[in-house]
Protein backbone atom coordinates (compact mmCIF):
# COMPACT_ATOMS: atom_id res chain seq x y z
CA UNK A 1 0.00 0.00 0.00
CA UNK A 2 3.02 2.02 -0.66
CA UNK A 3 2.43 5.90 -1.59
CA UNK A 4 4.80 8.47 -2.13
CA UNK A 5 4.08 12.35 -2.33
CA UNK A 6 5.80 14.83 -4.77
CA UNK A 7 8.59 16.49 -2.43
CA UNK A 8 7.68 19.92 -2.37
CA UNK A 9 4.11 19.33 -1.81
CA UNK A 10 4.67 16.27 1.83
CA UNK A 11 4.19 18.21 4.79
CA UNK A 12 7.12 17.90 7.25
CA UNK A 13 5.72 17.75 10.56
CA UNK A 14 6.49 14.36 11.96
CA UNK A 15 9.17 13.50 9.50
CA UNK A 16 10.56 13.49 6.03
CA UNK A 17 10.81 11.92 3.04
CA UNK A 18 9.03 9.31 1.16
CA UNK A 19 5.61 7.67 1.63
CA UNK A 20 5.79 4.19 2.67
CA UNK A 21 4.28 2.26 4.66
CA UNK A 22 6.88 -0.01 5.93
CA UNK A 23 6.01 -2.55 8.71
CA UNK A 24 8.43 -2.96 11.68
CA UNK A 25 11.81 -4.74 10.66
CA UNK A 26 10.46 -4.58 6.96
CA UNK A 27 11.88 -2.25 5.23
CA UNK A 28 9.30 -0.39 2.37
CA UNK A 29 6.70 -3.92 2.32
CA UNK A 30 4.95 -1.80 -0.53
CA UNK A 31 7.14 -2.72 -2.83
CA UNK A 32 5.15 -3.01 -6.29
CA UNK A 33 1.64 -1.52 -4.82
CA UNK A 34 -0.19 0.95 -7.32
CA UNK A 35 0.98 5.07 -7.23
CA UNK A 36 -2.09 6.63 -5.03
CA UNK A 37 -3.15 10.49 -4.85
CA UNK A 38 -0.74 12.95 -4.84
CA UNK A 39 -1.41 15.34 -1.64
CA UNK A 40 -0.68 18.66 -0.67
CA UNK A 41 0.12 17.55 2.37
CA UNK A 42 -1.33 14.91 5.28
CA UNK A 43 -5.57 15.54 4.35
CA UNK A 44 -5.58 18.40 1.92
CA UNK A 45 -5.67 17.46 -2.02
CA UNK A 46 -6.14 20.86 -2.93
CA UNK A 47 -4.05 24.09 -2.47
CA UNK A 48 -1.45 25.69 -0.30
CA UNK A 49 -1.68 27.21 2.63
CA UNK A 50 -1.79 31.00 1.85
CA UNK A 51 0.37 33.09 4.62
CA UNK A 52 1.19 36.56 4.98
CA UNK A 53 4.46 36.86 5.84
CA UNK A 54 5.21 40.51 7.14
CA UNK A 55 8.22 41.91 8.72
CA UNK A 56 7.88 44.97 11.15
CA UNK A 57 10.40 46.93 11.77
CA UNK A 58 11.23 51.17 11.55
CA UNK A 59 14.36 52.56 10.75
CA UNK A 60 16.67 53.56 13.07
CA UNK A 61 14.35 52.40 16.37
CA UNK A 62 16.39 52.43 19.92
CA UNK A 63 15.61 48.67 20.21
CA UNK A 64 17.09 46.48 19.41
CA UNK A 65 19.83 48.85 18.30
CA UNK A 66 20.10 51.83 16.23
CA UNK A 67 22.02 50.88 13.61
CA UNK A 68 20.14 47.65 13.02
CA UNK A 69 19.98 46.85 9.16
CA UNK A 70 16.71 45.92 8.60
CA UNK A 71 17.29 44.22 5.48
CA UNK A 72 19.59 42.00 7.25
CA UNK A 73 17.14 41.39 9.49
CA UNK A 74 14.99 39.88 7.48
CA UNK A 75 17.59 37.61 5.65
CA UNK A 76 18.35 36.23 8.70
CA UNK A 77 14.54 35.31 9.34
CA UNK A 78 15.01 34.00 5.84
CA UNK A 79 17.80 31.69 6.45
CA UNK A 80 15.78 30.35 9.70
CA UNK A 81 12.61 29.61 7.37
CA UNK A 82 15.00 28.02 4.88
CA UNK A 83 16.17 25.72 7.85
CA UNK A 84 12.84 24.55 8.27
CA UNK A 85 11.92 24.31 4.35
CA UNK A 86 9.99 21.02 4.95
CA UNK A 87 7.78 22.38 7.58
CA UNK A 88 6.41 24.99 5.14
CA UNK A 89 6.55 22.72 1.92
CA UNK A 90 2.73 23.10 1.75
CA UNK A 91 2.86 26.89 2.69
CA UNK A 92 2.97 29.62 -0.06
CA UNK A 93 3.75 33.25 1.68
CA UNK A 94 2.36 36.06 -0.02
CA UNK A 95 2.53 38.22 0.37
CA UNK A 96 6.01 38.26 2.06
CA UNK A 97 7.55 41.76 2.80
CA UNK A 98 9.37 44.24 4.62
CA UNK A 99 6.76 46.78 6.66
CA UNK A 100 8.15 50.05 7.64
CA UNK A 101 5.72 52.49 8.21
CA UNK A 102 1.99 52.44 8.78
CA UNK A 103 1.06 53.78 5.50
CA UNK A 104 2.44 50.25 4.15
CA UNK A 105 0.68 48.46 6.65
CA UNK A 106 -2.26 49.63 5.75
CA UNK A 107 -2.12 49.37 2.09
CA UNK A 108 -1.30 45.50 2.52
CA UNK A 109 -5.43 44.95 3.25
CA UNK A 110 -6.09 44.49 -0.16
CA UNK A 111 -3.87 41.57 -0.23
CA UNK A 112 -4.68 39.96 2.90
CA UNK A 113 -7.92 39.27 1.77
CA UNK A 114 -7.40 35.83 0.60
CA UNK A 115 -4.85 34.53 2.96
CA UNK A 116 -5.52 31.81 5.95
CA UNK A 117 -3.56 33.91 7.80
CA UNK A 118 -0.48 36.32 8.83
CA UNK A 119 2.64 35.28 10.14
CA UNK A 120 4.31 38.59 11.41
CA UNK A 121 7.81 39.24 12.66
CA UNK A 122 8.70 42.10 15.36
CA UNK A 123 11.99 43.54 14.28
CA UNK A 124 12.16 46.27 16.10
CA UNK A 125 10.31 49.07 18.42
CA UNK A 126 8.03 51.51 17.48
CA UNK A 127 5.43 48.50 15.53
CA UNK A 128 2.07 48.77 17.86
CA UNK A 129 0.44 50.92 14.83
CA UNK A 130 1.11 48.55 12.65
CA UNK A 131 0.14 45.52 14.23
CA UNK A 132 -3.20 47.14 14.37
CA UNK A 133 -3.42 48.01 11.05
CA UNK A 134 -2.57 44.46 9.63
CA UNK A 135 -5.40 43.23 12.88
CA UNK A 136 -8.10 45.49 10.81
CA UNK A 137 -7.94 42.93 7.84
CA UNK A 138 -9.41 40.78 10.11
CA UNK A 139 -7.55 37.96 9.98
CA UNK A 140 -5.91 35.37 11.92
CA UNK A 141 -2.31 36.93 13.29
CA UNK A 142 -0.02 35.36 14.99
CA UNK A 143 3.10 38.08 16.06
CA UNK A 144 6.44 36.35 16.78
CA UNK A 145 8.22 38.84 18.95
CA UNK A 146 12.11 37.77 19.76
CA UNK A 147 13.96 38.76 23.05
CA UNK A 148 15.43 43.15 22.38
CA UNK A 149 12.92 43.40 19.58
CA UNK A 150 11.07 46.55 21.30
CA UNK A 151 8.87 47.66 24.73
CA UNK A 152 5.73 46.93 22.86
CA UNK A 153 5.04 43.37 23.81
CA UNK A 154 4.32 45.24 27.42
CA UNK A 155 0.70 46.24 25.70
CA UNK A 156 0.18 42.91 23.57
CA UNK A 157 -1.46 41.13 26.53
CA UNK A 158 -4.24 43.29 26.61
CA UNK A 159 -4.51 43.82 23.46
CA UNK A 160 -5.78 40.31 22.96
CA UNK A 161 -8.62 41.46 25.35
CA UNK A 162 -10.01 44.00 22.92
CA UNK A 163 -12.32 43.64 20.04
CA UNK A 164 -9.94 44.16 17.59
CA UNK A 165 -7.28 41.49 19.25
CA UNK A 166 -9.88 38.81 19.02
CA UNK A 167 -7.76 37.14 16.45
CA UNK A 168 -4.22 37.93 17.59
CA UNK A 169 -2.00 35.16 19.13
CA UNK A 170 1.59 36.42 19.94
CA UNK A 171 4.78 34.67 21.29
CA UNK A 172 7.75 36.15 23.02
CA UNK A 173 10.73 33.30 22.50
CA UNK A 174 13.84 32.93 20.73
CA UNK A 175 13.22 29.71 19.41
CA UNK A 176 12.73 30.33 15.93
CA UNK A 177 11.03 26.71 15.64
CA UNK A 178 7.93 28.60 16.61
CA UNK A 179 7.39 29.79 13.47
CA UNK A 180 6.49 26.58 12.21
CA UNK A 181 3.98 26.01 14.99
CA UNK A 182 2.45 29.65 14.31
CA UNK A 183 1.55 28.35 11.02
CA UNK A 184 -0.33 24.88 11.92
CA UNK A 185 -3.81 26.35 13.18
CA UNK A 186 -3.89 28.53 9.72
CA UNK A 187 -3.57 25.16 7.94
CA UNK A 188 -6.06 23.41 9.84
CA UNK A 189 -8.61 26.56 8.53
CA UNK A 190 -7.11 25.73 5.26
CA UNK A 191 -7.73 22.06 5.07
CA UNK A 192 -11.11 22.44 6.70
CA UNK A 193 -11.98 24.98 3.77
CA UNK A 194 -10.90 22.63 1.21
CA UNK A 195 -11.93 19.05 2.68
CA UNK A 196 -14.93 17.12 1.19
CA UNK A 197 -15.82 14.54 3.74
CA UNK A 198 -18.19 11.61 1.52
CA UNK A 199 -20.59 9.52 4.00
CA UNK A 200 -21.89 6.23 2.84
CA UNK A 201 -25.54 5.96 4.12
CA UNK A 202 -28.98 5.90 2.98
CA UNK A 203 -30.24 7.73 5.78
CA UNK A 204 -30.82 11.30 4.96
CA UNK A 205 -28.18 13.62 6.16
CA UNK A 206 -29.37 16.77 8.43
CA UNK A 207 -29.67 20.12 6.54
CA UNK A 208 -29.18 22.28 9.28
CA UNK A 209 -25.91 20.55 10.17
CA UNK A 210 -24.19 20.72 6.63
CA UNK A 211 -25.14 24.26 6.36
CA UNK A 212 -23.83 24.56 9.67
CA UNK A 213 -20.33 23.30 9.09
CA UNK A 214 -19.98 24.91 5.44
CA UNK A 215 -20.95 28.11 6.52
CA UNK A 216 -18.56 27.91 9.31
CA UNK A 217 -15.30 26.36 8.03
CA UNK A 218 -16.29 25.62 4.31
CA UNK A 219 -16.08 21.71 4.52
CA UNK A 220 -18.45 20.04 2.29
CA UNK A 221 -20.84 17.01 2.81
CA UNK A 222 -21.49 14.73 0.38
CA UNK A 223 -23.82 11.59 0.22
CA UNK A 224 -22.45 8.63 -1.33
CA UNK A 225 -25.64 5.75 -1.69
CA UNK A 226 -25.05 1.78 -1.76
CA UNK A 227 -25.09 1.45 -5.74
CA UNK A 228 -21.90 3.50 -5.95
CA UNK A 229 -19.95 2.06 -3.51
CA UNK A 230 -20.52 -1.10 -5.18
CA UNK A 231 -20.02 -0.45 -9.15
CA UNK A 232 -16.86 1.01 -7.50
CA UNK A 233 -16.31 -2.44 -5.60
CA UNK A 234 -16.92 -4.64 -8.69
CA UNK A 235 -14.34 -1.64 -10.79
CA UNK A 236 -11.36 -3.44 -8.91
CA UNK A 237 -9.91 -6.35 -10.90
CA UNK A 238 -9.62 -9.20 -8.21
CA UNK A 239 -6.07 -9.53 -8.86
CA UNK A 240 -5.05 -6.29 -7.31
CA UNK A 241 -7.76 -7.13 -4.04
CA UNK A 242 -5.46 -9.99 -3.90
CA UNK A 243 -2.15 -8.31 -4.15
CA UNK A 244 -3.30 -5.83 -1.50
CA UNK A 245 -4.52 -9.01 0.65
CA UNK A 246 -1.28 -10.53 0.64
CA UNK A 247 0.54 -7.47 1.80
CA UNK A 248 -1.53 -7.40 4.89
CA UNK A 249 -1.28 -10.97 5.43
CA UNK A 250 2.82 -11.10 4.77
CA UNK A 251 3.79 -8.29 7.28
CA UNK A 252 0.76 -8.94 9.87
CA UNK A 253 2.27 -10.22 13.07
CA UNK A 254 -0.51 -12.71 12.85
CA UNK A 255 -3.57 -13.41 11.17
CA UNK A 256 -5.77 -14.46 13.95
CA UNK A 257 -9.45 -14.95 13.01
CA UNK A 258 -10.39 -14.07 9.37
CA UNK A 259 -10.61 -16.14 6.57
CA UNK A 260 -8.34 -14.93 3.34
CA UNK A 261 -11.35 -14.68 1.63
CA UNK A 262 -13.17 -12.01 4.03
CA UNK A 263 -9.02 -10.44 3.90
CA UNK A 264 -9.36 -9.85 -0.06
CA UNK A 265 -13.19 -8.92 -0.02
CA UNK A 266 -11.75 -5.99 2.43
CA UNK A 267 -8.68 -5.09 0.52
CA UNK A 268 -11.33 -4.96 -2.60
CA UNK A 269 -13.39 -2.83 -1.08
CA UNK A 270 -10.45 -0.56 0.62
CA UNK A 271 -9.02 -0.27 -3.21
CA UNK A 272 -12.99 0.70 -3.95
CA UNK A 273 -13.06 3.44 -1.40
CA UNK A 274 -9.79 5.25 -3.12
CA UNK A 275 -11.32 5.34 -6.08
CA UNK A 276 -14.66 6.60 -4.63
CA UNK A 277 -12.22 9.05 -3.15
CA UNK A 278 -10.17 10.03 -6.60
CA UNK A 279 -13.67 10.80 -8.19
CA UNK A 280 -15.16 13.62 -5.74
CA UNK A 281 -11.25 14.86 -5.09
CA UNK A 282 -12.11 13.71 -1.09
CA UNK A 283 -10.17 13.62 1.43
CA UNK A 284 -12.24 11.30 3.88
CA UNK A 285 -15.03 8.68 4.01
CA UNK A 286 -17.24 7.84 6.27
CA UNK A 287 -19.52 4.75 6.45
CA UNK A 288 -22.70 3.74 8.16
CA UNK A 289 -21.41 0.45 8.86
CA UNK A 290 -23.44 -0.27 12.26
CA UNK A 291 -26.86 1.34 10.57
CA UNK A 292 -27.93 1.46 7.45
CA UNK A 293 -24.74 0.06 5.86
CA UNK A 294 -24.72 -3.37 8.04
CA UNK A 295 -24.19 -5.99 5.71
CA UNK A 296 -24.91 -3.46 2.91
CA UNK A 297 -21.67 -3.90 1.61
CA UNK A 298 -19.25 -6.99 0.14
CA UNK A 299 -16.92 -6.33 3.57
CA UNK A 300 -16.90 -4.39 6.26
CA UNK A 301 -14.71 -0.95 5.42
CA UNK A 302 -11.83 -1.11 8.32
CA UNK A 303 -8.75 -2.19 6.76
CA UNK A 304 -9.72 -0.05 4.11
CA UNK A 305 -9.71 3.30 6.20
CA UNK A 306 -7.19 1.94 8.07
CA UNK A 307 -4.95 2.03 4.70
CA UNK A 308 -6.77 5.79 4.17
CA UNK A 309 -5.05 6.89 7.52
CA UNK A 310 -1.97 5.79 6.77
CA UNK A 311 -1.82 6.87 3.73
CA UNK A 312 -2.94 10.71 4.60
CA UNK A 313 -6.24 10.70 3.88
CA UNK A 314 -9.00 9.70 6.44
CA UNK A 315 -11.17 6.56 6.91
CA UNK A 316 -13.85 7.03 9.72
CA UNK A 317 -16.42 4.91 11.63
CA UNK A 318 -19.65 4.94 11.68
CA UNK A 319 -20.59 7.87 9.79
CA UNK A 320 -19.29 9.54 12.91
CA UNK A 321 -19.15 13.21 11.43
CA UNK A 322 -18.14 15.00 14.46
CA UNK A 323 -15.26 13.11 14.94
CA UNK A 324 -14.27 13.36 10.97
CA UNK A 325 -14.22 16.95 11.36
CA UNK A 326 -12.19 16.38 14.51
CA UNK A 327 -9.64 14.02 12.55
CA UNK A 328 -9.27 16.86 9.52
CA UNK A 329 -8.63 18.89 12.22
CA UNK A 330 -5.87 17.18 14.34
CA UNK A 331 -4.60 15.92 11.45
CA UNK A 332 -3.67 19.00 9.51
CA UNK A 333 -2.25 20.47 12.48
CA UNK A 334 0.05 16.95 13.13
CA UNK A 335 0.42 15.57 10.43
CA UNK A 336 -1.05 12.52 11.80
CA UNK A 337 -3.79 10.56 11.80
CA UNK A 338 -6.32 10.25 14.29
CA UNK A 339 -7.68 7.67 16.35
CA UNK A 340 -11.41 7.45 16.86
CA UNK A 341 -12.29 5.54 20.13
CA UNK A 342 -14.62 4.12 22.71
CA UNK A 343 -13.52 5.11 26.22
CA UNK A 344 -13.43 3.11 29.84
CA UNK A 345 -12.04 4.18 33.11
CA UNK A 346 -9.46 3.20 35.85
CA UNK A 347 -9.64 6.01 38.20
CA UNK A 348 -6.99 3.32 39.92
CA UNK A 349 -4.33 4.03 38.00
CA UNK A 350 -5.73 7.70 36.95
CA UNK A 351 -5.88 6.28 33.08
CA UNK A 352 -8.97 6.50 30.64
CA UNK A 353 -8.35 2.88 28.24
CA UNK A 354 -9.42 4.53 24.51
CA UNK A 355 -10.67 1.02 22.23
CA UNK A 356 -11.64 0.87 18.88
CA UNK A 357 -11.20 -1.99 16.80
CA UNK A 358 -9.95 -0.27 14.36
CA UNK A 359 -6.69 0.91 14.33
CA UNK A 360 -4.48 2.66 12.22
CA UNK A 361 -0.45 1.37 12.05
CA UNK A 362 0.89 4.62 11.03
CA UNK A 363 0.17 7.01 14.14
CA UNK A 364 3.56 8.73 13.35
CA UNK A 365 1.86 10.05 9.84
CA UNK A 366 2.25 8.40 6.45
CA UNK A 367 6.61 8.86 6.73
CA UNK A 368 6.49 8.08 10.51
CA UNK A 369 7.54 4.24 11.24
CA UNK A 370 4.77 1.45 11.40
CA UNK A 371 3.35 0.09 14.18
CA UNK A 372 3.07 -3.91 14.49
CA UNK A 373 -0.31 -5.28 13.70
CA UNK A 374 -2.23 -8.64 13.81
CA UNK A 375 -5.57 -8.99 11.78
CA UNK A 376 -8.34 -9.94 13.65
CA UNK A 377 -12.18 -10.20 13.51
CA UNK A 378 -14.30 -7.49 14.85
CA UNK A 379 -14.40 -8.31 18.59
CA UNK A 380 -18.18 -7.07 19.57
CA UNK A 381 -19.58 -8.45 15.53
CA UNK A 382 -17.22 -11.61 15.80
CA UNK A 383 -16.90 -11.41 11.76
CA UNK A 384 -15.09 -8.88 9.06
CA UNK A 385 -11.64 -8.05 8.90
CA UNK A 386 -9.68 -5.56 11.16
CA UNK A 387 -6.05 -4.60 11.68
CA UNK A 388 -4.95 -4.85 15.94
CA UNK A 389 -2.27 -2.47 16.43
CA UNK A 390 0.18 -2.18 18.80
CA UNK A 391 0.54 1.52 19.62
CA UNK A 392 3.60 2.95 21.42
CA UNK A 393 3.61 3.12 25.01
CA UNK A 394 5.39 6.38 26.50
CA UNK A 395 4.19 9.23 23.65
CA UNK A 396 2.55 12.15 24.83
CA UNK A 397 -1.36 12.43 23.07
CA UNK A 398 -4.34 14.92 23.06
CA UNK A 399 -8.31 13.87 22.93
CA UNK A 400 -10.73 15.85 21.30
CA UNK A 401 -14.14 16.29 19.75
CA UNK A 402 -15.69 19.12 17.77
CA UNK A 403 -19.19 19.66 19.45
CA UNK A 404 -21.39 21.25 16.85
CA UNK A 405 -19.19 23.89 15.46
CA UNK A 406 -18.62 26.07 18.32
CA UNK A 407 -16.70 23.74 20.81
CA UNK A 408 -13.82 21.96 21.43
CA UNK A 409 -13.86 19.44 24.40
CA UNK A 410 -10.49 17.93 24.65
CA UNK A 411 -7.63 16.71 27.40
CA UNK A 412 -4.06 15.52 27.25
CA UNK A 413 -2.07 12.71 28.74
CA UNK A 414 0.78 10.25 28.77
CA UNK A 415 -0.17 6.67 27.03
CA UNK A 416 0.81 4.39 30.02
CA UNK A 417 -0.23 0.84 27.65
CA UNK A 418 -1.53 -0.43 25.00
CA UNK A 419 -3.57 -3.40 26.61
CA UNK A 420 -3.59 -6.91 24.24
CA UNK A 421 -6.25 -8.40 25.68
CA UNK A 422 -10.11 -9.97 24.74
CA UNK A 423 -11.76 -7.74 26.71
CA UNK A 424 -13.03 -4.56 24.79
CA UNK A 425 -12.04 -3.41 21.07
CA UNK A 426 -9.21 -4.78 19.61
CA UNK A 427 -7.05 -1.73 19.38
CA UNK A 428 -6.22 -0.09 22.41
CA UNK A 429 -4.42 2.61 24.66
CA UNK A 430 -4.53 3.37 28.40
CA UNK A 431 -3.98 7.21 28.89
CA UNK A 432 -2.66 8.54 32.31
CA UNK A 433 -4.78 11.88 31.90
CA UNK A 434 -3.28 15.21 32.51
CA UNK A 435 -5.57 16.54 35.42
CA UNK A 436 -8.36 14.72 37.30
CA UNK A 437 -9.98 11.23 35.85
CA UNK A 438 -12.96 11.90 37.85
CA UNK A 439 -13.46 15.59 36.62
CA UNK A 440 -13.32 13.97 33.09
CA UNK A 441 -15.61 11.45 33.46
CA UNK A 442 -18.02 13.34 35.45
CA UNK A 443 -17.67 16.07 32.36
CA UNK A 444 -17.95 13.61 29.43
CA UNK A 445 -20.50 14.52 27.50
CA UNK A 446 -21.75 14.10 24.01
CA UNK A 447 -21.16 10.72 22.94
CA UNK A 448 -18.54 8.01 23.38
CA UNK A 449 -16.01 9.06 20.25
CA UNK A 450 -13.04 11.26 20.44
CA UNK A 451 -10.24 11.73 18.21
CA UNK A 452 -6.71 11.16 19.31
CA UNK A 453 -3.33 12.00 17.83
CA UNK A 454 0.00 11.79 19.15
CA UNK A 455 1.54 14.46 20.74
CA UNK A 456 0.72 17.42 23.09
CA UNK A 457 -1.76 19.52 20.78
CA UNK A 458 -2.77 22.25 23.42
CA UNK A 459 -1.56 25.02 22.01
CA UNK A 460 -2.46 24.22 18.68
CA UNK A 461 -5.89 24.19 19.76
CA UNK A 462 -5.67 27.02 21.43
CA UNK A 463 -4.57 29.20 19.03
CA UNK A 464 -7.14 27.04 16.25
CA UNK A 465 -10.32 28.38 18.63
CA UNK A 466 -9.26 31.84 18.91
CA UNK A 467 -9.20 32.59 15.52
CA UNK A 468 -12.17 31.17 14.83
CA UNK A 469 -14.15 31.94 17.77
CA UNK A 470 -14.53 28.31 19.18
CA UNK A 471 -14.87 27.67 22.79
CA UNK A 472 -12.07 25.64 24.28
CA UNK A 473 -12.64 22.99 27.46
CA UNK A 474 -10.71 20.94 29.00
CA UNK A 475 -12.55 18.53 30.26
CA UNK A 476 -10.35 17.05 32.65
CA UNK A 477 -9.40 20.62 34.54
CA UNK A 478 -11.03 21.02 38.00
CA UNK A 479 -11.47 24.78 37.26
CA UNK A 480 -13.05 23.72 33.83
CA UNK A 481 -14.78 26.29 32.05
CA UNK A 482 -13.07 27.59 28.06
CA UNK A 483 -10.03 28.53 27.54
CA UNK A 484 -10.87 30.73 25.22
CA UNK A 485 -14.11 31.92 22.62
Amino acid sequence: MGREFKRRQFLQIAGAGAFMFVAPGVPGWAAGAPAGPELVSPGCRGSNVKVARLYLGVPHAHWPEPTMDLDAEVKRYEAEFAKREKAFADVEFAPSVLVTSREQAQALAPQLADVDGVLAMHLSMGVRGMVEDVLAAGKPTFLYAAPYSGHEWTTFGKLRTEPQGAKFECILTSDFDELAAAVRPFRAIHHLREAKILNVTSRELSGEFLSAVADKFGTQIVRVDRERVLAAYEAVPEADAAAEARRWIRHAVKVVEPARDEIERSCRLALAFERLMDEDKATVITVDCYGSMYRQLPAFPCIGFTRLNDMGLAGICESDLASAMTFILMQSMSGRPGFISDPTVDESKESIILAHCLGSTKMDGPDGKACPYKLRTIMERQEGAVPQVKMEKGRRATQAILVGTDRIQYFTGEIIDAPDTERGCRTKIEVKVDGDIETLWHNWSHGLHRVTCYGDMSRDLERFCRYTGIALVDEASKEGGAVTT
